[in-house]
């Protein structure tokens, strides 16, 4: 019998090494035995002379535990006949024949150093599990046993006891633990094993594409089934689903025909299954592979005479396997599946850098945006609300920056969401309506000579229902001394047309104290505009697609659709007849300007007139507005 490592059996201890093995060594002592002291030695087992010693050999040779005497230069000086059993031969050929052949002691660099060490008398005792092949051509695991006799400087004893069965047993139990007993699939143990082997370096350096592919997927509306059709059923589905990922995933190996053989199938946990793919060529053999998985598990299910059709969704990842950990694969692969759902479910979807970095930056300002509002990390910019005939500024907009340390200059879109979302829009309002009203109340001192100009705040229907706006609004007004008239709140059409309660109750109180409230972006939602006649709103803010329909070149031959102009004209004489003032969003030419005022509309905001500037511009628009207007400062 052979051990597992091929090649040429060399006839002195000086071996190549070249795999592990399991062993466990006992200390010994540090004196090396003469070799020419154990050219010939005597059989420990009936002593120097057979006749007169004691009769241990018929013990050694009847015993149930295979045995050989091995003499310090690592020769077999006999053998037992079990031990001839296991190894398939007799005990004649046994003797004489190197030991570490018989039992593979040599195929690895610890074994072979400790076996060493135990033959020179430096170590008292090796013991190691080797898997050996047997001649009929099964394999033999065994237990290895390497002592030395009582005699000093004598032989030593070679013991191997037969523990295939105990190694069946255990690769039997290891299967139960990592496999679904319902899909009988890997779970997700064995999957965590096999994506981490697989990311090791020596595992992709050598050979391949050195890529890996990761199909992570969980069927949609599965619950509906369980609680339905009971879970019976449910497993009966779950098992022909993972029949047909395993027919995809062969149908796939068998197609690359590559080192990697098949993708590995395996099951998470609930309705959720993962294909690995290792040694992928790009995004497109995975996304393939994805393609197949949809149709496939698309397919009627016939279940114990219930018919059945489910869809799945299934997040795609692929990426160069160097610096790439289990857990960064599969939060992006989650993230991705995350994705698919998002988008309407039925389908795959490719992890995507920019969307997951998009992501991450708004879960990093969701978790510091509250703590940013006590660090004082916000600022407010104001555009001017121009009238259309005078071409002064009547009032500005209040508009918020967040002034991130990490990420620089953020406008509202990428955070005001959030703080909607967990609440923090209520003390950032209070203080972008206090900071508002404080500055337009430092305007209105310090030019004197001029008309006032208001300041339009905008305000989230949250602030409406999780504060006290009302006594928000009455407490800043007076403690900045700003007159109500010069405060205009916006809330947008679909908060504003679907206010009952107490949102409509605090939009009453605020209009009695004075305040003028603003209904923003109107005209994208489904207005009930009898209902509108009975809301106390001053002021219509048209959304800036009816403007940007304006657009075109003065000069150009051909003309604008009229049908813009007449739904926008229809929607100023609307806002008159309700006794509205209406300012155009949007505004960023004076053709567009032109065509607004001859409408009728009453105040334009846009790039025309100017940007979102910090305060301290709007100042010096004040000193000398003339200049300003002339110098097309609200232009740059």
């Amino acid at each position: 019998m052979s051990g597992t490592s091929e090649g040429p059996a060399p006839a002195h201890l000086d071996r190549p090494v070249v795999t592990e093995s399991e062993i466990v060594t006992s200390p010994g002592t540090e004196s090396t035995p003469q070799p020419a002291a154990l050219a010939a030695p005597s059989d420990p087992l009936t002593g120097p002379d057979p006749e007169a010693g004691p009769p241990y050999h018929s013990v050694f040779t009847a015993a149930p535990l295979a045995m050989a005497v091995v003499d310090r230069e690592g020769m077999v000086v006999s053998a037992n006949g079990t031990l001839a059993a296991l190894l398939g031969s007799d005990p004649d050929s046994l003797t004489g024949a190197v030991a570490a052949d018989l039992v593979d002691l040599s195929s690895d660099a610890r074994t072979w150093h400790a076996y060493l060490e135990v033959l020179r008398g430096r170590q008292a005792k090796l013991r190691c599990t080797r898997r050996l092949k047997h001649p009929e051509g099964h394999s033999v695991w065994v237990q290895v046993t390497v002592t030395p006799l009582p005699e000093a400087d004598g032989p030593l004893l070679l013991s191997v006891t037969d523990i295939s069965s105990r190694r069946e047993l255990q690769a039997r139990l290891r299967h139960l633990q990592m496999h679904d007993p319902v899909t009988r699939l890997p779970n997700r143990t064995l999957f965590f094993e096999r994506l981490t082997a697989a990311l090791e370096a020596e595992s992709y350096e050598q050979s391949g594409t050195g890529r890996i592919g990761l199909c992570y997927l969980d069927l949609d509306g599965f619950k509906a089934v369980n609680d339905t059709l009971g879970h019976r059923v449910g497993d009966r589905l779950l098992s022909a689903v993972a029949e047909r990922l395993v027919r995809c995933a062969e149908e796939a190996g068998r197609a690359r025909a590559t080192r990697a053989g098949t993708p590995l199938v395996a099951r998470l946990g609930g309705d959720e299954f993962a294909l690995l793919v290792e040694d992928t060529t790009g995004t497109e053999q995975v996304a393939d592979l994805a393609e197949s998985l949809l149709a496939a598990i698309q397919e009627p299910y016939d279940l114990a005479g219930q018919r059945l059709s489910v869809s799945a969704s299934i997040g795609v990842v692929e990426r160069h396997a160097a610096g790439t950990t289990p857990t960064a694969l599969m939060q992006a692969a989650d993230t991705t599946l995350y994705w698919a759902k998002a988008d309407g479910k039925a389908r795959w979807t490719l992890f995507d850098p920019e969307r997951n970095a998009h992501r991450m930056t708004r879960q990093a300002l969701a978790s510091t945006l509250r703590p940013a509002i006590e660090r004082g990390e916000f600022a407010l910019e104001y555009q001017p609300l121009v009238g259309m005939e005078d071409d002064r500024v009547h009032g500005v907009e209040a508009l918020i920056r967040w002034n991130h340390p990490q990420f620089g200059t953020l406008t509202p879109n990428r955070f005001i969401g959030l703080a909607e979302e967990d609440g923090s829009i209520v003390p950032l309002g209070r203080w972008v309506l206090r900071t508002a009203c404080r500055q337009a109340r430092r305007w209105q001192v310090e030019h004197p000579d001029e008309p006032p100009i208001f300041v339009s705040v905008n305000v989230a229907v949250r602030q409406v229902w999780d504060s006290d706006l009302v006594t928000d609004v009455a407490e800043t007004l007076e403690e900045t001394g700003l007159p109500p008239h010069l405060l205009q709140l916006e809330l947008t059409e679909s908060a504003v047309m679907g206010s009952a309660g107490r949102p409509l109750q605090a939009l009453k109180a605020l209009s009695d104290m004075g305040v003028r409230i603003a209904i923003d972006d109107f005209g994208t939602g489904y207005s009930n505009l009898a209902y509108l006649s009975r809301l106390p709103v001053s002021v219509l803010k048209l959304d800036g697609s009816f403007v940007r329909g304006f657009q075109y070149e003065e000069r150009a031959a051909a003309s604008p659709n009229p049908a813009d102009e007449v739904i926008v004209e229809a929607m100023v004489q609307l806002a008159h007849r309700l006794g509205l003032t209406v300012t155009a969003e949007c505004v960023e030419t004076s053709a567009q300007a032109t065509r607004l005022r001859r409408i009728g509309c009453d105040t334009g905001q846009g790039w025309l007139y100017s940007r979102p500037v910090p305060p301290d511009r709007i100042s010096e628009l004040l000193d000398s507005p003339e200049a300003w207007v002339q110098a097309g400062a609200g232009k740059s």
